[in-house]
C-alpha cells in the first residue's frame, strides 16, 4: 500500500494559497482544491472525528470539544480517549492498515498502531511540566532523543506559537520512520493562534502563513522521497469577531443558572441549574434539566442579540446534533460574535482559575487564554515562574477577562471565503461537505494501493 499522509493545517483557506505558501501551493497545483462546508459545530474534535468517520455528530457522538457528562454532573473538555468516538474510521473497512495519529485528537486508548499526543506531567505539588504521550514506548524515547521535550507552553496559552508546530512537524517525520504507517495523520495548529488573537487579516497573516509553510515543506519533500501521497485538510476558517456574548449571564438573570460559593470564588453549580450553557467558540450547548423549560430557554436565546441560530429538541437534527450528549438546546453565534463562558456578574466574584490557562475547569472554551492580560499579565507570569523555580507554590494568573482581546473565531456556518479546504492528489473528485471527505480519503488511499 502506498502510504497516505494527511496534514491538518488548521485555519487554512483557499485565499491563503499563493506567494506566502509556496510549498502548499505547489502541492495544490498538482492536485485538486475543494472548499467544504464544515461539520457543526466547526470546532477541532467534532471536525476531526467527522473527517475520519464520514458521520455527523449525531452518529459519532463528538458534539463539541467537550460536553456535560450528565451522569457525573460535570463539564469535561478535551478528553483524549478514542473510546468516546461512536463510529468507526474510514480505514476500518480496508483491512488492518498501520495508522499513526500524530497530535490528531482522540489518540489515547486508541486502535492506532502509533500515537503521539500532548499530555502534561502533573506533579503532586501542583506543578505542570511539558510532556507528551506516545505509543509504543520506544517511539517516545526516540522523539525525546532527537527533538527534546515537547514545548507544551507554545502549544496553548499566551506563549502559543510556531515552536510547537515546528516540533510536531519535525517529530512527525521521526514517528513515520519508526512506525512505518500506511496512513499517517498530522495536526499542525499554528494558524489558529494569531488569527484568533488578531483576526483573519492584517500584517500578522503573511508571517504566520510563511511559518506554517516552512514547517510543512520538509514533510512534503520527505513524502516525495518516500513515495507517499499527501492530502491537506483544514478544520475550519477563522472569521473576524468584535463582540462577546455571555449566554450564562443571560440564563442566570432569568433564574435558570445556579451558583455555589467557596474559597476559590463563585462556581457554576451545573447539576442544580435548571439550565446552563457549555460554550465552544461560536457554538453552545444549553443543558436544560426539566423538559418543560426547553421552550423558554430556546426563546430566551433567540431573543439575545448576537445569537443567530437556535435549535431545540428535534430541531437539532437539522444541524446533525440530535445526540444524547448534546444540550437540549443548541445555538450558534451571529457573524462577528463569539460565546464567552462567564457566569459571574461582578469580576470580584470570578473563580480564581478565571485568570489562568485552565482548559479543564472552565465549562467552555476560553480564547482569552491566548493573550496576556494587558494590565500586569506578563509581570504576574514572571513572578509566578520565579516562585516555581524557587520551589514555592504559585498561581499563574496571567490571563485577563477582557473579551476585546479576541479578534477571530469559528464554529458557526462560515461565509464562503471562510470555508475550510481539502487538497487531494489527482482530479475528478467533487465533494461539498466535510463528512464526504472520509470517503474521498479512503478512495485516495485505495488508489495508492
Amino acid at each position: 500500500m502506498r502510504p497516505l499522509w494527511v496534514l491538518n493545517c488548521v485555519g487554512l483557506v483557499r485565499a491563503h494559497l499563493g506567494s506566502a505558501t509556496p510549498a502548499l501551493s505547489r502541492l495544490a497545483g498538482r492536485g485538486r482544491v475543494l472548499d467544504l462546508e464544515p461539520a457543526l459545530p466547526a470546532v477541532t474534535t467534532t471536525v476531526q472525528t467527522t473527517l475520519l468517520t464520514g458521520q455527523d455528530p449525531s452518529r459519532h457522538g463528538i458534539v463539541g470539544n467537550g460536553w456535560y457528562f450528565r451522569e457525573l454532573g460535570e463539564v469535561w473538555l478535551w478528553r483524549q480517549s478514542e473510546g468516546l468516538v461512536q463510529a468507526p474510521p474510514w480505514w476500518a473497512a480496508t483491512g488492518r492498515p498501520k495508522v499513526l495519529k500524530h497530535f490528531w485528537w482522540y489518540a489515547m486508548n486508541s486502535a492506532a498502531t502509533a500515537v503521539v499526543t500532548p499530555r502534561p506531567a502533573y506533579h503532586h505539588d501542583g506543578r505542570k511540566s511539558p510532556d507528551c504521550y506516545a505509543w509504543p514506548p520506544e517511539l517516545k524515547s526516540e522523539l525525546g532523543r532527537r527533538h527534546g521535550t515537547f514545548p507544551l507552553f507554545s502549544f496553548w496559552g499566551p506563549g502559543a506559537g510556531i515552536a510547537s508546530t515546528r516540533w510536531i512537524a519535525q517529530s512527525f517525520l521521526t514517528a513515520v520512520e519508526v512506525a512505518r504507517p500506511d496512513i499517517a495523520l498530522c495536526y499542525l495548529p499554528h494558524l489558529d493562534y494569531d488569527l484568533q488573537r488578531f483576526g483573519p487579516t492584517g500584517p500578522h497573516l503573511e508571517r504566520n502563513l510563511r511559518d506554517l509553510d516552512a514547517a510543512v515543506a520538509p514533510i512534503l519533500a520527505a513524502a516525495e522521497s518516500e513515495g507517499a501521497r499527501v492530502a491537506v485538510v483544514s478544520e475550519y476558517g477563522i472569521g473576524a469577531v468584535d463582540r462577546a456574548v455571555f449566554p450564562n449571564r443571560l440564563l442566570r438573570d432569568a433564574g435558570f443558572l445556579a451558583v455555589q460559593r467557596n474559597a476559590t470564588g463563585e462556581l457554576l453549580d451545573a447539576p442544580m441549574s435548571r439550565a446552563f450553557a457549555v460554550v465552544d467558540h461560536q457554538a453552545l450547548h444549553a443543558y436544560v434539566r426539566d423538559p418543560d423549560d426547553v421552550p423558554a430557554v430556546a426563546a430566551l436565546l433567540r431573543s439575545c442579540t448576537g445569537v443567530a441560530e437556535v435549535y431545540a429538541g428535534d430541531e437539532r437534527r437539522q444541524v446533525g446534533l440530535d445526540h444524547p450528549r448534546s444540550g437540549e438546546v443548541v445555538a450558534f453565534a451571529d457573524h462577528g460574535c463569539w460565546f464567552a463562558h462567564d457566569w459571574w456578574l461582578d469580576p470580584r466574584d470570578a473563580p480564581d482559575f478565571a485568570r489562568c490557562v485552565e482548559i479543564h475547569k472552565k465549562p467552555g472554551y476560553d480564547p482569552r487564554e491566548l493573550a496576556f492580560d494587558p494590565v500586569g499579565g506578563k509581570r504576574r507570569a514572571a513572578v509566578a515562574l520565579l516562585r516555581k523555580k524557587l520551589g514555592f507554590r504559585y498561581t499563574l494568573d496571567c490571563i485577563g477577562m477582557d473579551p476585546s482581546v479576541v479578534r477571530g473565531s469559528h464554529g458557526r456556518r462560515p461565509r464562503p471565503e471562510e470555508r475550510p479546504l481539502l487538497i487531494v492528489p489527482g482530479d475528478g473528485h467533487a465533494i461539498t461537505h466535510q463528512r464526504e471527505a472520509a470517503g474521498l480519503l479512503a478512495a485516495v488511499a485505495a488508489e495508492g494501493g
